[in-house]
């Protein structure tokens, strides 16, 4: 047929403008597959991390404070408006200790008391991760009620905060299982029997925090 050209194209060869749109849809698949694996690596790395918190307790948490950089204060607060303000040092397996501002210089606070943390945002976020210490052994097995009967021991003067928001002054006598006997008199006088006005037996599901002075020789005996 006169005036029809059929150009035949070589085998093994194609279009030039073919060829690029076979390229371009290649690399739009790669790029859309790449795409969908980072969309799907977030997921399972958000689900990952929603699940660890999950299971990240409040003495994880606590710890991690303690070990931080700066010694960030922090206030913990208590049963009937009362709160403790200072430093966390260690974490047992259910008490925290702390380095208290105010009257006292070292506190001791019953973990299941706390009904709140205040801290800097950046340090609370940052317990968020946890500790990235190693759990000390001996941390989780010190106690309240071990706590309570080294100052017994030590016939050290204390303040006592309780659940209703008492403040009770004066000396451990005697530690129980879950319970301590407090011979009250007043904040930094030596547990004498003239000084001495009432002897307080206290559960410790009343008592949130227990607080005392620097020992000075007058505290000992």
């Amino acid at each position: 047929m006169r005036g029809l050209w059929i150009t035949r194209v070589p085998a093994g060869r194609m279009p030039y403008r073919r060829a690029v749109r076979w390229e371009r849809l290649f690399e739009d698949l790669e790029d859309q597959l790449a795409c969908e694996w980072e969309a799907e690596r977030a997921g399972l790395a958000e689900e990952t991390e929603r699940l660890r918190l999950a299971r990240l307790p409040l003495r994880e948490r606590l710890s991690a404070l303690s070990s931080s950089e700066g010694d960030a204060a922090v206030s913990m607060l208590l049963p009937g408006g009362a709160a403790v303000r200072g430093t966390v040092t260690g974490v047992g397996a259910d008490v925290v200790v702390m380095d208290a501002e105010g009257l006292s210089d070292a506190a001791i606070v019953r973990l299941e008391a706390i009904i709140g943390v205040v801290a800097d945002p950046a340090a609370l976020a940052a317990s968020s991760r946890g500790a990235d210490i190693v759990p000390d052994p001996l941390a989780g097995r010190l106690t309240f009620g071990f706590v309570l009967r080294d100052a017994a021991r030590r016939r050290r003067g204390v303040r006592v905060l309780t659940t209703c928001g008492e403040c009770l002054t004066g000396t451990v006598d005697r530690v129980g299982a879950d319970h301590l006997d407090l011979a009250l008199h007043e904040w930094g006088a030596v547990r004498r029997a003239t000084a001495v006005t009432g002897v307080r037996l206290v559960p410790f599901v009343a008592i949130t925090a227990v607080m005392w002075a620097a020992p000075a020789s007058a505290q000992w005996r």
